[in-house]
């Protein structure tokens, strides 16, 4: 009767340690799979796209309240003027996704992209280069000469400024031409 008991409460205690070690198993394999899902939701299609995550250089001047709290939104004497987004990811994106539109020649859809973009980073010289270009190859060549003018304003050295320059001598002829009337 003693062995019997015995086996018995090995055999209880053998069941419980499977058991444990199966949910040790499936807790640590659960955790592994949440952290590679959020090593994946880190990273980004656009890996080698630099984003700029700095402030514009005269943000404090020209909003040197911006570090204080506002108590009541609907309060009239606050001295906000203005609300601005600021977010280089979604212009990186949005810049991105316009450069997908591009490629398969959807001008309309690649301005709105990079005028998105340029919303959330507004001195962004690629988004203002690439809207630059949509705009040309969508026939607003005046609305193209301001955004190439932009660009060059921005970096005036950059690695597009060459073409800019070049874009922006074949528009100032076609524009000075006068139009023939049929």
């Amino acid at each position: 009767m003693r062995y019997w008991l015995i086996s018995i409460c090995c055999a209880v205690l053998l069941l419980f340690g499977t058991f444990a070690f199966g949910q040790e198993d499936a807790s640590s394999s659960q955790q592994d799979k949440s952290t590679d899902n959020a090593r994946a939701a880190e990273e980004s299609s656009s890996k080698d796209t630099r984003v700029d995550l700095s402030p514009p250089s005269n943000d404090q001047k020209s909003h040197p309240m911006s570090s204080t709290k506002i108590d009541d939104e609907n309060d009239t004497d606050s001295d906000v003027q203005e609300m601005h987004p600021w977010d280089p990811h979604k212009a990186a994106k949005d810049v991105e996704v316009g450069d997908y539109y591009f490629k398969r020649k959807n001008y309309k859809a690649a301005i709105a992209r990079y005028q998105d973009a340029l919303i959330y980073k507004p001195n962004d010289a690629l988004a203002q280069y690439r809207l630059a270009e949509a705009l040309d190859k969508a026939g607003h060549s005046g609305d193209a000469v301001e955004h190439y003018q932009e660009y060059l304003k921005i970096l005036p050295h950059g690695p597009n400024a060459d073409d800019a320059q070049k874009a922006l001598v074949k528009l100032n002829a076609e524009q000075a031409k006068p139009s023939v009337a049929k």
